[in-house]
């Protein structure tokens, strides 16, 4: 597989929360608690993030790992002390809890998607995947400009009543962009924070992976 382009959803897409009446008020305060999160995904990487900044390690708290609808139920059981979690989840649990944010991704994770594509396909038919990828941008587009109807369409699909979805849906962006040297670095920093911590076996140098027909410096 190689990265073919991306999306750019939202630092805000994602956050650490605590209980409304937690006695945790910042980051740092996780020192020895328990935190929720699956593991190896987008808020492993936020909550890494977040410690290194509160001048943390990784290993001053207590990690468990859970899938959402498990996090959700130990959250909302006071069997965690904090839970990490991306939309439409995260907006979920906010309405339904009125849970705290320690803190989102600003300024600590970019929080992007992106769209992979098999390395053998890429490289005999460049064509089609440009076509295909140009396609995929008009419905990116259409999906920017209206959150309402993208929540109507989602809410049947995920469970998650469409007023919850609209709100992720407002503070997301879409897009299907070139990979840039940027984008590249950051996701070698994620790369090599999770090798840090043990998550990956070996160290993986993602410019190996990254389809040259569709990068931009």
């Amino acid at each position: 597989m190689v990265y073919v382009a991306y999306d750019p959803w939202s630092p805000k897409g994602e956050a650490i929360l605590v209980p409304k009446d937690s006695p945790i008020k910042t980051v740092a305060d996780l020192k020895g608690k328990k935190v929720t999160f699956a593991k190896g995904s987008n808020t492993n990487y936020l909550v890494v993030k977040a410690l290194e900044k509160a001048g943390l390690q990784y290993s001053d708290i207590k990690v468990a790992s859970l899938q959402p609808a498990d996090a959700r139920a130990a959250f909302e059981g006071k069997n965690i002390d904090a839970w990490a979690i991306w939309d439409s989840y995260l907006a979920a649990a906010q309405k339904a809890t009125d849970a705290r944010t320690l803190t989102d991704g600003t300024g600590l994770a970019a929080n992007r998607g992106y769209y992979l594509a098999a390395k053998s396909f890429a490289e005999v038919h460049p064509d089609t995947l440009k076509k295909v990828l140009e396609e995929v941008n008009k419905v990116s587009e259409w999906a920017k400009s209206n959150p309402a109807e993208v929540a109507k369409f989602l809410s049947p699909a995920l469970g998650i009543n469409a007023d919850i979805l609209e709100i992720a849906e407002k503070r997301r962006d879409y897009g299907v962009l070139p990979i840039t040297d940027e984008v590249i670095a950051k996701q070698q920093d994620i790369a090599d924070a999770f090798y840090k911590i043990k998550l990956i076996p070996k160290q993986i140098n993602v410019k190996e992976i990254v389809w040259q027909s569709n990068r931009r410096n």
